[in-house]
Parts: C-alpha cells; structure tokens; sequence
C-alpha cells in the first residue's frame, strides 16, 4: 500500500465510534481541547477555535511533500454520540516498512473512563489489518497514564527519546 492510498474509515469499538476528521468538528472539540492540563507533557496551549479550523483543513489536506500519510479520528461514545478526544496516525515508510507514530488525547472531563485505551486499540487494531508493521508512540517519562495506553497496544518502551519523550514500539 503507497501513502497515496490510505484513506479514514468510520471505525467501531464497544463504546466509541472513530469519526474520520472534519473541519466543522473544530467546533465542538474546541471547548473540550480548551483546557491547559492537555498541555502539561507535551507543552503548548489550548488552541482558538480558528487555529484549530485551520488545523484541521491541513491534517485533512496532508503533508504538501507526501512524505508521509495523517489519519486522524475524532473519538466519540456510540450511547450519545459526544465527542470524548481524538487519535491519530502518521504513516510513513521507514527502512522499506510501513510505520504508524500514534498518538491519543482525550478532553480531561472525560478521562478515566478507559477512553484513550480503547480508542488507541481500536486505531492500532485497525493499523496492523492494513498491514502497518510497526507502531510507535512518544510518551513523556512521566505521563503514566499514556504509559499504560502504549503498553495496551502492544507497544514496549526503547532507550530512544526525543524531544523528552520516550519512544514506544512494537
């Protein structure tokens, strides 16, 4: 499979539903992206509204080089249909092998709940049936709840950190 032919699809689990992104999803995840403890591993600041419309319109248009591939999902619970986070994978040819970077964040209002968990499953699950060989995920040394996701699907801590973060793989 080239990266030109990757494509989001629709994905289910038990509780949530994997909406491939749109731009007018901006508006409501806005409000939930819109809290600072977010942004506590990974730096930064919650987005506007307009700076997130503006992201999206580029993860849905892609890297302008084609270097590689952005999947991303909206994750939302199949009882009522609320937007809960989002996941997302950057596929990429490494060494002649397809490779996923995934990544996962769920609004603080409704972590704990195993969210992050079976979205990110959902999305590795799905990865590995499109015959994706290795998964990756960063995870700041101290986020043990996104250490706890990783190991979930499958993926094991290496020696390779980058920007602080320590890379997971499997």
């Amino acid at each position: 499979m080239g990266l030109d032919d990757w494509a989001e699809a629709p994905l289910q689990s038990e509780r949530l539903i994997l909406e491939p992104l749109r731009i007018d999803h901006a508006d409501e995840m806005a409000p939930l992206l819109d809290d600072p403890a977010l942004h506590t591993f990974v730096g930064g600041k919650p987005a506007t509204l307009e700076e997130l419309r503006s992201r999206y319109a580029l993860q849905i248009e892609g890297p302008p080089d084609g270097s590689h591939h952005w999947l991303n999902w909206i994750v939302r619970r199949r009882d009522d249909g609320q937007a809960v986070g989002f996941v997302q994978a950057t596929i990429s040819v490494q060494t002649g092998e397809v490779t996923a970077d995934v990544a996962w964040v769920i609004a603080v209002s409704r972590q704990r709940s195993g969210y992050a968990r079976e979205a990110a499953q959902r999305m590795a699950n799905w990865l590995r049936q499109q015959h994706v060989h290795q998964v990756v995920a960063h995870v700041h040394p101290q986020h043990h709840a996104s250490k706890a996701v990783a190991r979930s699907i499958g993926l094991a801590p290496t020696d390779i950190q980058l920007d602080g973060e320590v890379r997971w793989q499997g």
